[in-house]
């Protein structure tokens, strides 16, 4: 083996696990804040600390009686499709949607956190 076929070899594998390791992370991150829309593991912000503007979006999003319920459940399917690794561009094109919403509420409603 040549040094330049295991360099190359050596860069393949490398961003083959960097790959993998990004999507696990991003799916435990997925299914864990999607399991906490249900289980309510983690404590929730104080509203006083929040922009007014913030509390108000929340505020409809659970008056509707199911937005949130569906956010938590598609972060949840869709971070456990991450994990095991199947259908991946399915659970990526379910998170795009909620991933723009999360910038986009912290640019405009919430910039200060």
């Amino acid at each position: 083996m040549t040094t330049a076929t295991a360099t190359a070899t050596r860069k393949f594998a490398l961003g083959r696990y960097a790959t993998v390791v990004t999507r696990v992370l991003t799916g435990l991150l997925f299914a864990t804040t999607g399991l906490n829309g249900f289980l309510m593991f983690m404590p929730a912000p104080d509203p006083s600390t929040m922009a007014p503007e913030g509390v108000a979006f929340s505020g409809a999003l659970y008056a509707t009686g199911y937005m949130l319920q569906l956010a938590s459940g598609v972060q949840l399917v869709a971070g456990i499709l991450l994990v095991i690794g199947r259908f991946v561009p399915l659970a990526l094109a379910m998170l795009a949607p909620m991933v723009v919403n999360i910038f986009l509420f912290h640019v405009f409603l919430e910039p200060s956190g």
